[in-house]
Parts: structure tokens; sequence; C-alpha cells
């Protein structure tokens, strides 16, 4: 397995967290399919006020292009992003459209 680490800021507003947190409780059937499907075994989404922390296992063939590109065939799991969207804002060094930004190790205790 191999692990990703991903950021993400939602819109600094309470309702809307709120709205987030709800929507992440009852997270839609086929989006879980999708996600499942491509190769991802594990996801676990974190928040501190309005910053979020994802957290991913996947299969060692998984793929971010092959991944985006299934979400992209997908009507159900773009409907779930276009909501998404309405939470959610990029951080400030994201291109456009960018989403969630893949975070880079900088500390591991195991090889100190």
């Amino acid at each position: 397995m191999k692990r990703y680490c991903l950021a993400l800021d939602l819109k600094d507003d309470p309702e809307l967290i709120l709205q987030y947190d709800r929507y992440h409780q009852d997270v839609w059937p086929e989006v879980r399919v999708s996600i499942l499907a491509s190769g991802i075994r594990e996801m676990e989404i974190y928040r501190v006020h309005n910053r979020l922390f994802m957290i991913l296992e996947t299969e060692e063939g998984f793929s971010f292009d092959d991944k985006a590109e299934q979400d992209r065939l997908n009507p159900v799991v773009q409907e779930w992003e276009q909501l998404m969207w309405n939470f959610q804002q990029p951080l400030p060094q994201a291109a456009a459209g960018e989403k969630w930004q893949l975070m880079h190790k900088v500390f591991e205790i195991r090889k100190h």
C-alpha cells in the first residue's frame, strides 16, 4: 500500500463548514463506490477550523490521473464535486480548478 496526504481549505464560514461536515457523514453511495473502484483502500479526512487534511491509502497501481479521468466520466461524481465547490476553496498555490494539494513528508520518527 502507498499513502498520500493532501490538504484543502473550506470557505471560512461556520454554516458552510457545518454543512460540509454533514455531507461527509453520509457520502453518496456512488461516490464511495467510485473511490474504492479507483484503488483507494482507505480515505480519512480531518478538519481543524477550515483546513482539511486527507490521508489516502492506495493499491500499488493507483494513479491520480486515472482517478481524475474516471471521475470526469462519472456524472454522479461530477455532481458531488460541483456541490463540494460550494464549501471548498483552493489553497493559494493551487492551479485553476485544482482542489486537493498533495503534501510532501518532512519528517518520519522511525527514520531518526
